[in-house]
């Protein structure tokens, strides 16, 4: 097969994979799991080397750029085994995490090793208590220690993301832009997305649009468009004279689908169209009912990105659109 066949229907050519590797993660953020979140049993998940099949054929149909998602995708034990395989392929352009970085400090040189390029943790504050209240875990320390620990590896880009809720953390947006500047790091504000019944807090009430955080910035800094792009949904913004980005990532306030060219596969291997619809395609049935037959993954992934949607239809007036956490999506 070419790689001009994973085209959905609207003519987006798919290049970009987000594969989980795990749901589990050390964390419970708000917005991402339920503080009794019920993991999927061992033999559901996805084996490495089930893993690799899968970015394997993607790779064969023309992805160029994989990002490891979970839960927290350093629980998953044996992880630098898939990482190296993957960082060897000469056809990806990009290999990259997205952690919540409180294994970074003894991870980071390892991952970097492994070829890794770039790094995405977040960060939704730098206040110990408000960070605890986030994440359900006291380990603002451990993250930050984190953070140096990857700066010293020598990542090609790190970037920090940081959830904005308003009343909650809304009034920490310039202090985390400070933090970013001062370290080199990229930063991306985004809107919550109404993934998973949540309790914790009313997403009605919480949104921040990427206007508002914006326009609080704008009121310290000279923001300049940049035409830049990371693969992912961030539209990015410089500070002249420093080498960081300020990216904002809006599936509220400004639809990104319309350049679309990822999908995502969770680690109980559904291949997700697209974040805003339910439906999937079971990868892991297809794996286990037809070892070693790779031509019929193939087909099977070209197939389903026919039924890729135009877009997702995001409501903030409505608490729950997806039933799915994000955890159970990959980041």
């Amino acid at each position: 097969m070419s790689d001009s066949q994973l085209v959905d229907p609207f003519g987006r050519r798919i290049t970009y994979l987000r594969l989980s590797v795990t749901d589990r993660c050390d964390f419970r953020c708000t917005y991402c799991m339920g503080e009794d979140m019920q993991f999927l049993p061992r033999d559901q998940v996805l084996s490495l080397e089930e893993l690799y099949t899968v970015a394997d054929a993607f790779i064969a149909l023309g992805v160029r750029r994989i990002r490891i998602t979970g839960g927290e995708p350093l629980v998953r034990k044996g992880l630098t085994s898939l990482l190296a395989r993957l960082g060897a392929r000469p056809e990806l352009e990009d290999l990259a995490i997205t952690s919540n970085g409180s294994q970074l400090a003894g991870r980071a040189a390892e991952l970097r090793a492994a070829g890794v390029r770039r790094l995405n943790i977040s960060l939704d504050s730098l206040r110990r208590e408000r960070f605890a209240a986030f994440t359900r875990s006291d380990r603002l320390p451990q993250v930050l220690a984190g953070i140096d620990a990857a700066r010293a590896a020598g990542f090609e880009r790190i970037k920090l993301n940081c959830v904005v809720q308003k009343g909650r953390n809304d009034d920490e947006v310039c202090e985390l832009v400070e933090y970013a500047l001062a370290r080199a790091l990229d930063i991306s504000f985004i809107e919550e997305m109404p993934l998973g019944s949540i309790s914790s807090h009313d997403r009605t009430r919480t949104l921040c649009s990427s206007d508002e955080v914006r326009a609080r910035l704008a009121e310290r800094w000279q923001l300049t468009p940049s035409l830049e792009r990371s693969g992912g949904p961030s539209r990015y913004y410089r500070v002249d004279g420093l080498p960081s980005r300020i990216g904002f990532i809006s599936p509220h306030s400004h639809n990104f689908c319309g350049d679309c060219n990822r999908v995502r596969v969770t680690a109980e291997g559904k291949l997700v169209l697209c974040l805003g619809h339910e439906g999937a395609l079971d990868l892991r049935q297809l794996l286990r009912s037809h070892p070693g037959d790779g031509a019929r993954l193939r087909a099977a992934l070209v197939e389903a990105l026919q039924l890729k949607p135009q877009r997702h239809h995001f409501d903030a007036a409505e608490q729950v659109q997806v039933l799915r956490f994000m955890s159970m999506t990959g980041g």
